[in-house]
């Protein structure tokens, strides 16, 4: 019941954006891999038909694919059933699980290959700098006792210097990387897909809470007892959008139909996600 919330917040960005007259930047956002409610969200975030409200893309933190593994085994595949013709651009904003390890990008060739490439916008591998969680490409020396403190060391990790690459994760990337040769969809090409809108997805028992296009909350609002109701420290709220206020909403605007509890898959998806973000990948 959190996703009505990250609506309005990519609705207020874009607001904000344009009351400033900045360049039409896309705002999306970017989600975690949680199978039974995945594909809810990323329709939900795309369906409506107010491009004022939509996410201009939606992205992905998926370690799916853990090495050694196939397309099909992955869930790759059924990633990509739920991406044709996807109505905004799409991609993975985390991928390359190092579980057992050592990390062998097999992955990439999929994304960059004939069986995703037409419709997933590439991927941004986790991650750059060596840390405790052993995902990193590079290091800038060896650990050190996480007592020690400067300004160049954080967590017991050096974080400046010259980057050293992670064997063999870092040159397993770049042999896989100078291997593939992906086309992409020329934008010429792209505005004659038939891209699929999608329908805002109804409600279901223990699982997807939303119930269709529900009207989303404004500045100031909660949602408590079945409807948006102003916080305590608001007696109204203010559309950013439009700069009208309004009242507390009567318990028709529910967006649940079990709105008695948050279910506790979508709360930890909510805190656990990196929230709308301000940037995209562009793959020519």
């Amino acid at each position: 019941m959190a996703a009505p919330y990250i609506k309005a917040a990519a609705r207020d960005l874009k607001a904000y954006r344009d009351s400033k007259n900045y360049r039409q930047f896309p705002i999306g956002y970017s989600a975690a891999d949680i199978a039974e409610l995945r594909p809810m969200l990323q329709d939900y975030l795309t369906c409506g038909g107010n491009a004022s409200e939509n996410v201009d893309f939606f992205a992905l933190n998926s370690y799916e694919w853990c090495d050694p593994q196939t397309y099909e085994a992955s869930g790759y595949a059924n990633l990509q059933s739920m991406a044709v013709n996807f109505p905004v651009p799409i991609f993975f904003s985390e991928t390359g699980c190092n579980v057992p390890g050592p990390r062998l990008f097999d992955d990439q060739n999929a994304i960059f290959g004939p069986k995703m490439v037409n419709d997933w916008s590439g991927a941004l591998i986790y991650e750059w700098i060596q840390e405790e969680n052993n995902y990193g490409l590079v290091s800038y020396g060896p650990k050190v006792d996480p007592t020690v403190t400067g300004s160049d060391i954080e967590g017991g990790f050096t974080r400046k210097g010259t980057p050293l690459p992670v064997t063999p994760d870092f040159n397993n990337l770049k042999n896989i990387w100078a291997t593939i040769t992906p086309t992409g969809v020329a934008k010429s090409l792209y505005d004659t897909k038939s891209l699929s809108t999608r329908a805002c997805p109804t409600s279901t028992a223990g699982g997807w809470l939303v119930d269709g296009n529900v009207r989303l909350p404004t500045l100031g609002e909660s949602f408590t007892g079945g409807s948006y109701t102003p916080t305590a420290s608001a007696t109204g709220s203010v559309d950013p959008a439009t700069k009208t206020g309004s009242a507390a909403p009567s318990s028709s605007s529910n967006p649940a139909s079990n709105p008695a509890t948050v279910n506790k898959e979508l709360a930890g998806m909510s805190a656990g996600l990196l929230g709308v973000m301000l940037f995209f990948t562009v793959w020519l």
